[in-house]
């Protein structure tokens, strides 16, 4: 298994611990650090919806808690809805939502590199590859606040 390999695998089993049970839709997210470490994170819906968190902004703040924003090279995010049973199945691709868009960009400019968001489905080898300027062109962040990375 390569390393892209290992990434979505590792989404897709993030995937599988989503508290969702208000969309019954799961999204698991997987980032990779530099040193080849894979930090995860899953959705979290609230009853009051607007305070749920998105996969891909929790695995993402897991590696800065971990003081580790700054290594993030890859993400891959998986979804799809979940059955009566739980069981979360299908061939489609979902993409990041805005929000986690505008989250990569801050890690991505943090980062000083170009990120690879690798987008699966919850079953299959159906796997597209993005970049984040791809997904939110014109995006705004640390470097229009005169931000760099290492320095606050």
């Amino acid at each position: 298994m390569n390393a892209t390999e290992k990434l979505v695998e590792a989404a897709r089993e993030a995937m599988r611990h989503a508290h969702a049970p208000y969309s019954r839709f799961a999204v698991g997210a997987a980032v990779r650090l530099t040193d080849g470490r894979i930090v995860t994170g899953c959705n979290f819906e609230n009853a009051s919806y607007g305070l749920s968190l998105c996969a891909e902004t929790v695995a993402l703040a897991a590696a800065n808690a971990q003081g580790r924003l700054a290594d993030v090279e890859a993400v891959a995010v998986v979804g799809g809805a979940m059955g009566a049973d739980g069981a979360i199945s299908g061939q489609a691709i979902v993409t990041p939502c805005g929000r986690c868009r505008q989250i990569m960009n801050e890690a991505e400019q943090m980062a000083g590199r170009t990120l690879a968001i690798y987008c699966a489905a919850p079953e299959g080898d159906a796997l597209v590859e993005h970049r984040v300027a791809e997904l939110l062109p014109h995006a705004f962040g640390p470097a229009d606040l005169g931000i760099t990375p290492g320095k606050s």
